[in-house]
């Protein structure tokens, strides 16, 4: 009996590159792709796969919303986090919201096989940096209230780093091939999720937040 699965990544290019991989093992049936987390909700309770391997900076529903939905209206799907976001917030969000797994978009493709298998069984799967984050908090958990940090969009993580690097709203705009407009609505949202107020102030975050390093 194939394991089967539901890719929902914002990213077409890695969303595919996902689908062509884990379409080589024979155990395995891809079922759906979605693009942003409402579409992976629907596609969810529509296609009913085993496992959901899903981002959390998604448009229109993000990843932990999705997980959290699902919970409810999906509760027998297993939901496995394949993101950049390194933070704790975030891991620990997916994991109270339900995820049975969490990896960085950086594993590689061996890894990422041994979690559905893990996952499918009805075991959870951390990677050896996932559980290395969640140890070192563990052992340095403060006394004082924990830091909640509002959730960004993968577009919003990158053109955060790249205002932080010096760069203007034009440079942004070329490298990433979108207006400067679409530059500047990007920055607006940052700004308010954040509570910042200004370029400085982002680049401060950045720093704090481990997103860029200085020499």
């Amino acid at each position: 009996m194939s394991i089967k699965i539901l890719i929902a990544d914002d990213h077409k290019l890695f969303r595919e590159g996902i689908i062509t991989l884990l379409s080589e093992d024979p155990e395995i049936e891809i079922v759906g792709q979605a693009e942003d987390g409402k579409q992976a909700v629907e596609k969810a309770k529509k296609k009913q796969p085993d496992i959901l391997i899903m981002d959390i900076g998604m448009p229109k529903i993000n990843g932990m919303e999705a997980t959290k939905i699902l919970q409810t209206e999906a509760p027998d799907l297993k939901v496995i986090a394949l993101t950049m976001h390194s933070e704790k917030h975030f891991i620990k969000g997916m994991l109270e919201v339900g995820a049975y797994g969490y990896l960085f978009k950086n594993c590689d493709y061996d890894e990422l096989l041994q979690a559905v298998k893990t996952v499918y069984s009805g075991k959870k799967y951390l990677s050896d940096e996932i559980t290395e984050v969640i140890i070192h908090d563990y052992i340095g958990k403060s006394t004082g209230s924990e830091e909640h940090d509002p959730i960004l969009s993968d577009r919003e993580l990158e053109i955060l780093k790249l205002y932080a690097e010096g760069k203007s709203s034009k440079e942004i705009a070329d490298k990433l091939f979108i207006s400067v407009k679409t530059v500047g609505t990007h920055k607006q949202n940052i700004l308010t999720k954040l509570d910042l107020n200004s370029t400085a102030d982002m680049v401060k975050y950045a720093i704090k937040k481990g997103i860029i390093t200085l020499w």
